[in-house]
C-alpha cells in the first residue's frame, strides 16, 4: 500500500474516500480511530492508502478534483 494523502481534516478524508470509491479504487484509511487516544482534538493525521497499482490513477483523480495540494509527495 502507498500513502496517497495524510490529513487532519475529516472533510477532506471523507471527500477523498468518496472520490476513490466512485472511481472503483479501494483505499484504507489508517489511523482513523486515533481520535479515541487523542481526545478528538485532531493532532494525529489520518493516512489514506491505495495499492501501488492504483496510485497513479488515484493521484490523477485527486488532481482533477482540485485536491492536488493534499497529495503526499513521493519522498522516501
Amino acid at each position: 500500500m502507498e500513502e496517497l494523502v495524510r490529513c487532519n481534516d475529516m472533510v477532506v478524508v471523507a471527500t477523498v474516500e468518496a472520490l476513490l470509491a466512485g472511481a472503483g479504487i479501494d483505499c484504507l484509511v489508517a489511523d482513523r480511530h486515533m481520535s479515541v487516544l487523542e481526545g478528538s482534538i485532531g493532532i494525529f493525521a489520518r493516512r489514506i492508502l491505495v495499492t501501488s497499482d492504483d496510485l497513479a490513477r488515484a493521484r490523477r483523480l485527486l488532481i482533477d478534483a482540485g485536491l492536488g495540494d493534499e497529495l503526499r509527495t513521493n519522498e522516501r
